[in-house]
């Protein structure tokens, strides 16, 4: 009896949090909350929990190795996923590859909104809060963004899109870029050079347009046409493109014409940081489990 008991509390040391997890889940088909699969554990002692809160690191453990919940420390091996919920909880059951089921809400017959599971404040990881409240940032500030652009005077946008393309790695050195504006009466507004000697060159457009008034086929026609026997091509508004203007420079076969709509600028603009200043950066760890593997 007493062997017996050693070889149980040894098989505990030796399991991990996700072993016990899965041994609770294997038989669930219904799924179990985390506070139930944390009660599981004690009571089939699975696991010794050394936490204060080891519900917290149950709740942890779930939502990294939970289908189709992603953010930085979420693990890209999935064990479990969420079966349904059920006033504002949601229930957890093991990933099965061979007869995946959908994501169902407690009063609908139809497969609930992914989004809908992620908005279940009280389920979120403090992490996950700050993925959701990040994007939300980045949508405010996007939009702000694009609003300022559409502010600048013809002229300052048109060095702003120089800026990007610079900004962006393209030209052969800082001082490659060249806004050519009213000077210049065949629509191009902007020339980066990709080599010292100017034989490769970059033509840029710049239409700082309102919303509602996108641009169409013919300034994209006459903007490869005030190309002239430049390859490259790039028109950037602060609007968007109609599909005619699209599916034109899709099939233009005689250039290569890129088209950035006000979305992509402004994305672009956050990326490589053109008219933004960092302030703070926050930096986000997990655990290196590699690290632990040999504690014995």
């Amino acid at each position: 009896m007493r062997q017996r008991t050693n070889r149980g509390v040894c098989d505990m040391k030796k399991r991990t949090i996700c072993d016990a997890i899965k041994e609770v889940l294997k038989d669930e088909k219904e799924g179990l909350t985390y506070l139930e699969i944390h009660s599981r554990i004690e009571e089939r002692k699975l696991y010794e929990f050394g936490a204060k809160s080891p519900q917290a690191v149950v709740h942890g453990e779930i939502r990294r190795h939970c289908e189709d919940l992603e953010f930085p420390s979420a693990s890209p091996v999935k064990f479990f996923k969420i079966i349904r919920t059920d006033r504002n909880t949601n229930y957890y059951g093991l990933v099965d590859d061979q007869n995946p089921s959908p994501i169902k809400g407690k009063d609908s017959d139809e497969p609930g909104n992914l989004q809908y599971v992620l908005d279940i404040e009280d389920e979120l990881l403090p992490e996950e809060k700050m993925v959701q409240a990040y994007h939300r940032y980045l949508g405010d500030l996007k939009h702000s963004l694009l609003e300022k652009v559409r502010e600048c005077h013809p002229s300052f946008f048109e060095k702003l899109v120089v800026d990007l393309l610079l900004a962006m790695g393209y030209g052969c050195d800082d001082k490659s870029g060249q806004v050519i504006g009213k000077s210049h009466d065949g629509g191009i507004d902007g020339i980066i050079s990709e080599d010292k000697l100017g034989l490769n060159l970059i033509y840029i457009q710049a239409k700082r347009y309102n919303e509602g008034n996108s641009v169409g086929r013919p300034e994209i026609q006459r903007f490869i046409g005030a190309m002239q026997k430049a390859e490259k091509g790039v028109f950037i508004t602060t609007s968007k493109f109609t599909k005619e203007a699209l599916d034109f420079a899709n099939a233009e076969s005689r250039k290569h014409i890129r088209l950035i709509d006000g979305d992509s600028l402004v994305e672009l603009m956050i990326k490589h940081s053109v008219g933004l200043e960092r302030i703070k950066e926050y930096i986000v760890y997990k655990i290196d489990e590699d690290y632990f593997a040999d504690i014995s």
